[in-house]
């Protein structure tokens, strides 16, 4: 009884646990599963409680494994012990990959297929560049412009292909220069030449225009007409330089009524002119031809002691003559040699009495020869030597005063040219002039000789100038050899705007009769103001003061001088 009764008694506490199993696994998964769906019923989303396949909040196996702390079914958590691949024995690799920076069409030295560039339907392609040096297509993708601009598809003034550029196989054009004067005249074509003119009308007052020891002021007025001619040709040069002008004063400067002489003309109206022709012929590209015509008419200078006592007007004088050379580069070493020839002739003088007085021997005939070699050291500098031999010829044997005033003469003087970046550009010599006598009587005509021209850009508005000048000038004063000029002038431009220019130059040098004991000097002060209206319209104003100051008593003078003007160019 015993047996059979214990093996009940097992089978029902066996039944009675597998019973609170049972219970205790159900209440287990009706909890889960709380747990699961309610997160899902606050959720906005209508169709939250059902997840897509292809949600990447969906949870995987790796997530599930994970969420249930089975770490050896992760697969991110696999391996951490192991240790790391060893690097000894293998080839280090240091920089940049080959061809990195080749972008999508620089060079790539693996020979590597290029990404060919993708374009919208009916977008225009562009052409492949022409060669090496070219700038890549553009970029596909680069701002595409949606519209076209008012100004590009406006009505515009048709012109020739040729200016526009549209000429199949045309060259690109040369971009033009910047226009460094904005108020400068334009000009006109003729054929070949590019011309341009320009009259200018001015008036003033001078508080001594004779330039006597005594002042007597006058109003004047000035005309002076320009004219400028320049060839546009491919070889070969020809240039065309004519400047005038004409001062008339409003007053006369009779005698004195004391019956004495009068230093100064009665009318002291008096004309000017410069003007040249240079031309060059070119033969081969290191041989020149050049030559040069030139003409010079003016009258002695107000005060000069040339000038005869009791005139009616001044006298005037015509200087012409010609320079005919040849210039040849050999390599750096140019080479330039010419021939000249020139004819200076007086009129006769008018007097007050109505008589008239002649000038035959100031006239003279002056031949001569000039040579110059330079070497282009360096780009900017150019080192020179020139010298230059002459003899004059008068028409008469004797002068005035019993004097032959035949002679030869000439000069020798070394400089260089030079051009650092364009801020300093010119020409500076410096030498020795001379000139001997057929009258022994008349001592060697010498001194020192300088020549230069520098102009110095210190800012794009302010530019100043240097230039300086010797010259040999004949004199008819008793025992005089002539006169050693040296003037030196120094001018500061500004422009305060473009239409604006305000000019100050301040003039100074010496006059020295050898033979004689007269000494000059003379100074000049003067400022310019120019407002430009238009390119054919400028107005000008000047204020300048002259002083002559000589060492010999009663010849010293002063004047100031006030004028404006208006400049008509083309």
């Amino acid at each position: 009884m015993a047996g059979p009764a214990r093996v009940r008694g097992l089978c029902a506490l066996s039944l009675r646990a597998a019973l609170s199993c049972l219970v205790l696994i159900a209440l287990g998964g009706t909890r889960a599963h709380a747990q699961t769906v309610t997160s899902d019923l606050f959720s906005p989303t209508r169709s939250s409680q059902i997840t897509s396949a292809d949600s990447p909040l969906r949870r995987t196996t790796a997530d599930a494994g994970t969420q249930t702390g089975d770490a050896g079914s992760d697969t991110r958590l696999r391996g951490q012990d192991a240790p790391a691949p060893s690097r000894i024995g293998q080839i280090p690799r240091y920089g940049n990959a080959a061809a990195s920076g080749a972008s999508d069409w620089g060079y790539d030295s693996l020979n590597r297929k290029r990404r060919q560039t993708k374009y919208y339907p009916g977008q225009a392609k562009p052409k492949p560049p022409v060669g090496p040096g070219n700038p890549p297509p553009p970029l596909a993708s680069a701002t595409l412009r949606l519209s076209v601009p008012p100004s590009q598809s406006a009505n515009k003034t048709p012109i020739a292909p040729a200016m526009a550029g549209t000429v199949v196989g045309q060259p690109l054009r040369k971009r033009l220069k910047v226009d460094d004067d904005p108020f400068g005249a334009v000009g006109d074509y003729a054929g070949a030449f590019l011309i341009k003119s320009a009259l200018e009308l001015s008036a003033g007052y001078d508080t001594n225009p004779a330039r006597t020891a005594v002042p007597r002021g006058s109003p004047f007025y000035v005309v002076a007409p320009e004219f400028l001619a320049v060839s546009d040709w491919e070889r070969h040069a020809l240039v065309a330089d004519l400047r005038g002008s004409f001062t008339g004063y409003g007053n006369t400067f009779p005698p004195p009524a004391d019956g004495t002489v009068s230093p100064a003309p009665v009318n002291i109206d008096r004309p000017n002119f410069t003007g040249h022709v240079d031309g060059r012929l070119d033969v081969t590209n290191d041989t020149r031809l050049l030559a040069q015509t030139r003409l010079q008419v003016a009258t002695d200078n107000p005060g000069s002691p040339n000038i005869q006592a009791g005139l009616a007007r001044y006298p005037v004088y015509a200087s012409f003559g010609g320079t005919f050379g040849v210039d040849h580069n050999f390599n750096r070493l140019q080479i330039s040699a010419g021939a000249t020839v020139d004819r200076t002739a007086y009129t006769d003088s008018k007097l007050t009495d109505g008589t008239f007085s002649s000038n035959d021997d100031r006239n003279f005939n002056q031949f001569g020869g000039i040579g110059r070699v330079s070497y282009d050291l360096m780009p900017g500098l150019k080192p020179f030597m020139e010298v230059e031999g002459d003899s004059r010829v008068h028409d008469l044997r004797l002068d005035r005063n019993g004097y032959a005033r035949d002679s030869s003469g000439g000069y020798i003087k070394g400089g260089t040219s030079f051009e650092f970046s364009r801020l300093l550009i010119g020409e500076i010599g410096v030498g020795y002039a001379a000139r001997d006598y057929v009258d022994p009587r008349l001592n060697r005509l010498e001194g020192l000789l300088v020549s230069s021209s520098l102009t110095w850009t210190v800012t794009p508005l302010t530019t100043a100038k240097f230039n300086s000048d010797t010259a040999i000038s004949e004199t008819t004063l008793p025992g005089t050899s002539g006169v050693l000029t040296h003037t030196y002038t120094v001018e500061v431009d500004h422009d305060f705007r473009r239409w604006l220019t305000g000019i100050g130059r301040f003039t100074w040098g010496s006059l020295d009769y050898q033979g004689d004991s007269r000494h000059d000097k003379f100074y000049s002060l003067s400022g310019d103001v120019i407002y430009k209206m238009s390119r054919n319209i400028w107005l000008k104003g000047t204020l300048r003061r002259d002083w002559l100051d000589s060492n010999l008593p009663g010849n010293s003078t002063a004047s100031t001088v006030v004028m404006l003007g208006v400049r008509l160019q083309n």
